[in-house]
């Protein structure tokens, strides 16, 4: 995608939802510069380890790979606050699985900032072992941030859970990556963990909550593209 004309349409490099003004980075992470804010969503920490417990064993680096672009965000934008918007442990004991020195690394990560959970389907309850506040919802200005999309969409939200991930064609072959999805009113933000996956943006759970027309934002090399919804192509 390096280059891409057609593929940098929007030039906004910045996102916006309700009164805020957010930066999508290329490691799917989101930055309230005004409120020093990081946001970061559906981590799924241990999938890896929860998959090997049903005999289904992939590499056991998931988590590793997740806390190391969790880190580059951080690096990146030096937040007073960071949230994690749900599903950030893949099942209820993955914070007990986590290897000590990813555990480690992650509370080197909290430390001296402020550090909100959000609660999941995946993680309704609070990581045992660490600390931080433990939320359903939290509001920011008028934009609540939530793990789940609101179905009634009575406010402007920041939400994760779908995984979108956005497909186009470009110099005649087909790209497929994470990606952000947004109106204004609305922005779905990209999993971050290694084995969490993605939908696509044209599939109907996520079509649905954008019938009026959306920007994506996709993760690329080096960079994040801005897509027209012209470009988007059904898997």
């Amino acid at each position: 995608m390096r280059g891409s004309g057609a593929a940098a349409r929007i030039e906004r490099m910045a996102l916006g939802v309700g009164c805020l003004e957010a930066v999508p980075h290329l490691t799917g992470a989101l930055y309230v510069a005004s409120e020093r804010t990081l946001l970061i969503s559906d981590l799924h920490l241990e999938k890896g380890s929860c998959f090997a417990a049903r005999g289904v064993f992939l590499p056991p680096y998931d988590s590793r790979a997740t806390l190391a672009a969790v880190a580059l965000a951080i690096a990146a934008f030096s937040p007073r606050r960071v949230v994690s918007m749900g599903d950030s442990f893949h099942d209820r004991d993955g914070a007990g699985r986590l290897d000590p020195g990813d555990a480690a690394a992650l509370r080197a990560m909290m430390a001296g900032r402020d550090w909100i959970w959000l609660t999941g389907n995946h993680d309704p309850e609070a990581a045992r072992g660490f600390e931080g506040d433990v939320l359903a919802t939290l509001r920011i200005g008028d934009v609540t941030l939530r793990h789940e999309p609101s179905a009634a969409c009575d406010g402007p939200e920041i939400a994760g859970h779908l995984h979108p991930a956005a497909k186009v064609r470009l110099r005649g072959r087909s790209v497929r990556r994470r990606c952000f999805i947004g109106d204004g009113g609305r922005v779905v933000m990209p999993a971050m963990g290694s084995y969490a996956g993605g939908l696509n943006v044209r599939s109907g759970p996520i079509d649905r909550l954008f019938a009026r027309g959306a920007d994506v934002w996709m993760l690329g090399d080096g960079r994040v593209f801005g897509i027209g919804r012209s470009l988007l192509l059904p898997d």
